[in-house]
């Protein structure tokens, strides 16, 4: 059976961006870098799919866990489960407490 939709199905308005954001790639979101032990919000970048997570972890906060390449670890809790998701820092906020 042929499965219908991808990983972006159903995300139209979850990953629409801000009228100012519009039309740019700033080149700080992809060079910022992150402490081990930090927390961070999931808030993905839509125009740049490369490190992306699962539309499911959309606006979640982790802490950061570790670093692969230019990515990071994020542990973040789904449930009762704690998971750990590759995402590139395009796709990354820092927590203001």
């Amino acid at each position: 059976m042929k499965r219908i939709g991808g990983m972006r199905r159903k995300t139209r308005s979850k990953f629409r961006k801000n009228i100012g954001e519009k039309g740019f790639l700033p080149i700080t979101r992809f060079l910022q870098s992150f402490e081990i032990g930090q927390r961070v919000v999931l808030k993905a970048f839509s125009s740049y799919q490369k490190g992306m997570y699962h539309p499911r972890f959309h606006g979640k906060v982790g802490i950061i866990s570790g670093k692969q390449g230019k990515c990071y670890f994020v542990e973040i809790k789904d449930g009762n489960t704690k998971k750990n998701i590759l995402v590139n820092p395009v796709h990354l906020k820092i927590k203001n407490d």
